[in-house]
């Protein structure tokens, strides 16, 4: 079937005015303002109303972590004492709680326009082996393409580490799962629904053995790799204390210097290293809201995308953003952004949209999402301005950024609506609120 979506209000592509036609899950023209498609076509939709966007790609989250937001133990505290507070409570995790977090992450997200997510889940307590199993059913049920990551954390408590013992996994455990999930989901084809990564969780979690041999993993499978990284200066004492290094070097020493790894946060890099990273094509997922919640610091966005390194942008985790709403996003990566660089012009809506899409699907290694381009997937988000925070707003692009819309009217993957008016198709979000807040009260205080 050929879908016209038909003379949007606005849309984030060039020569587009008169929208753009879908078949086969796939875009396949663009329409010029004025004109008709070249070929005919099956179905129309009257896209008038809206403000058509990429299909936004988050590239980090925690989704667990929808279980404590604004946890008292951890509210006002930086990393890592908002980590020694959760670590203990996230050691309850169980499979039917995490399902629920991992449902309500991505339903989130799918509302806020996010079409593709990758989740960095590092936490195996006793019973909760098969977390990755349940990600991936999880959002093939709903539609979402996933880049699962299988973190991993064998350094606990007794080791120097941060972790309590009863969440962290012996290296040959983890190894061994990870060979077995690149086996398993692991889809390299074009507009695939589901890809995997190796991500060790942060230089204070796990040894440089298991980061070497993650490596060595990731390039046999032709798997990305993914960690924290320069996150917060504690981290920079850490590894000059148990490393002797910096961050970076510890990377390069592991073998992850390369186009394969994208990094979460990347606060603390120089300007000489940024151009390093910008040299080895490595990316980088900006937080800008977690990274102010927890007071870690200001990404260095432009220096990085001047040096060649892909920039994305991403939620993080749920109990530090609180939220899992990469529109918000959008907006608060053009605050932090002009706050840093102490300029109105320095950063426009139009760079954190680029970090939201094209940004982001070239840290996860993907060309064929991230732009509303011919040949591309059909991977698209609808956003009306019929709100009163848009009343008077003439730039309808701008607006979405500038005004802080919050909530996509319509989301489609790969050619399929996922969301109409401003819900997702086949859930009942009532009673998933119903059963995840329930849940989520084994975690208070």
């Amino acid at each position: 079937m050929r879908l016209w979506i038909k003379t949007p209000l606005a849309i984030l592509a060039t020569d587009a005015g008169g929208g753009l036609v879908v078949e086969d899950g796939r875009i396949a023209e663009l329409v010029r303002a004025g004109a008709a498609p070249r070929d005919p076509v099956d179905e129309i939709f009257d896209a008038s109303r809206h403000v058509v966007l990429p299909g936004l790609v988050n590239t980090h989250h925690h989704f667990y972590q929808t279980l404590t937001r604004a946890h008292p133990q951890a509210i006002n505290k930086e990393l890592f004492p908002w980590l020694q507070a959760l670590y203990p409570i996230w050691a309850c995790l169980d499979p039917e709680t995490f399902r629920l977090s991992v449902r309500l992450a991505l339903v989130e997200l799918l509302l806020s326009g996010c079409t593709t997510a990758a989740d960095h889940h590092y936490l195996f307590p006793a019973g909760l082996e098969d977390a990755i199993d349940i990600e991936v059913e999880e959002a093939l049920a709903l539609g979402v393409r996933m880049t699962v990551t299988r973190g991993s954390m064998n350094l606990s408590q007794k080791d120097g580490g941060l972790p309590p013992d009863s969440v962290v996994q012996d290296e040959d455990t983890i190894l061994s799962d990870s060979e077995r999930l690149l086996g398993r989901y692991h889809d390299r084809s074009e507009g695939a629904m589901i890809q995997v990564a190796l991500a060790p969780c942060s230089p204070f979690s796990v040894t440089k053995r298991l980061m070497a041999e993650s490596a060595r993993l990731a390039e046999r499978h032709d798997a990305r790799l993914h960690t924290h990284l320069a996150e917060t200066k504690d981290e920079d004492a850490f590894c000059q204390s148990v490393y002797g290094c910096r961050p970076l070097e510890l990377l390069e020493e592991v073998g992850w210097l390369g186009p394969r790894t994208w990094l979460a946060h990347g606060i603390h890099f120089t300007c000489d290293e940024c151009g390093t990273l910008g040299g080895h094509g490595v990316g980088v997922c900006h937080c800008p809201t977690s990274n102010a919640v927890l007071a870690s610091g200001f990404c260095k966005t432009r220096e990085l995308e001047a040096a060649g390194a892909p920039v994305g942008l991403g939620v993080d985790g749920s109990a530090s953003n609180d939220s899992s709403n990469l529109m918000e996003g959008v907006r608060h990566a053009v605050m932090v952004n002009r706050l840093h660089y102490g300029s109105a012009s320095a950063v426009t809506h139009h760079d954190a949209f680029r970090w939201a899409t094209e940004g982001s699907a070239r840290c996860l290694g993907r060309s064929d999402i991230g732009r509303i381009a011919p040949g591309l997937q059909a991977d698209l988000a609808f956003f009306t301005l019929d709100d009163l925070r848009f009343s008077g707003a003439h730039d309808p692009l701008a607006a979405l950024a500038l005004c802080g819309a919050h909530r996509a009217d319509r989301v489609m993957v790969a050619g399929r609506w996922r969301v109409q008016d401003g819900l997702p198709l086949g859930l009942d979000i009532a009673e998933l609120r119903r059963l995840h807040g329930a849940a989520a009260k084994r975690f208070g205080s």
